[in-house]
């Protein structure tokens, strides 16, 4: 009856996501300010978390959220009739800049209410060291929806910063590999390959910049639910955000390749930049997570070992 529970408290919690995927498959798209690709992250984050948990959740407490839940799903519901005109209407007075990124993120920041409210009434205080990754994810997606919508494009200094750095390494990896000709300026990489020459200009969303921030708030929430010292828990935690750094180079390495040597259509090249964003984030944190889990694993068993061995001596 214990897993039971549990699993159908996770399915409680998925309801609403599954919910907007099967009735709007439409809006799961992966690019991460076009759609809620985002809840599908989320929710395989809560899944990973959850399953396999030997806590105890009472029927009442089930039957709790599910009101909360119907909820969720009647928002969903109701931005198809009218809510979503409501929201977009409502940009203008708040001044925002991106009328997409503010009506996704009002999605995110509901379901991630959905979210915290379920945990916390399934396992109290306690969520925050059970479950939470996925709540960190659409927390972090809300609130960089709401930096893109109000600061769009290089008008967040502190972010954009760093994407002039992204371009150079990017444009010398292409330049060692001899892959075509490439040229940065600033923000911007020119260049030219197979299919001839094509100009990009890179804003600190399209660097990748808020998924380095996301992703690596998700590692962090992992490591501090590891039971290993603090010291390693923050070796772990630097080493992922250096791994996430580099993953995201690669991405933008491949978007460059892409236009290099594949296609320099700006359709067919933006139908793979969809698919090449967040897509790749998600193999490296559970590669890195198990990898972590493994290493840890295997570093108490053998200081079990070695206890064993004194205490026989």
């Amino acid at each position: 009856m214990q897993n039971l529970n549990l699993i159908f408290g996770i399915l409680i919690i998925a309801s609403p996501i599954l919910f907007s995927m099967i009735a709007y498959p439409d809006s799961v798209a992966w690019s991460w300010n076009e759609g809620r690709g985002g809840y599908l992250f989320a929710l395989v984050f809560v899944v990973a978390e959850l399953i396999g948990l030997k806590i105890v959740i009472s029927k009442k407490r089930l039957l709790a959220v599910v009101p909360i839940a119907l909820m969720t799903i009647a928002y969903l519901v109701s931005l198809e009739n009218g809510l979503r005109d409501y929201i977009i209407a409502s940009a203008e007075q708040f001044n925002v800049q991106l009328i997409y990124s503010w009506t996704w993120m009002w999605d995110f920041v509901v379901m991630a209410i959905f979210v915290v409210v379920a945990l916390t009434i399934f396992f109290g205080k306690r969520w925050i060291r059970i479950a939470p990754a996925g709540p960190i994810f659409l927390t972090g997606t809300a609130i960089i929806l709401s930096l893109d919508a109000f600061f769009p494009y290089d008008t967040l200094g502190p972010l954009q910063y760093i994407v002039p750095y992204f371009v150079q390494a990017n444009v010398w990896v292409i330049t060692v590999l001899d892959l075509g000709t490439a040229v940065a300026r600033d923000n911007v990489m020119f260049l030219r390959g197979d299919h001839g020459s094509m100009a990009l200009q890179v804003f600190w969303p399209s660097a990748g910049v808020h998924s380095i921030i996301i992703f690596s708030l998700v590692i962090g929430a992992f490591m501090l639910k590891m039971n290993i010292p603090r010291g390693r828990k923050s070796m772990y935690f630097v080493l992922g955000i250096i791994g996430t750094i580099t993953v995201n180079l690669i991405r933008i390495f491949s978007l460059s390749w892409y236009a290099l040597k594949v296609t320099t259509d700006p359709v067919a090249w933006e139908e793979y930049h969809k698919i090449a964003g967040e897509i790749m984030f998600l193999p490296w944190l559970f590669g890195f997570i198990l990898v972590v889990i493994l290493i840890e694993s295997r570093r108490l068993k053998k200081q079990e070992e070695q206890h064993g061995t004194r205490n026989n001596s």
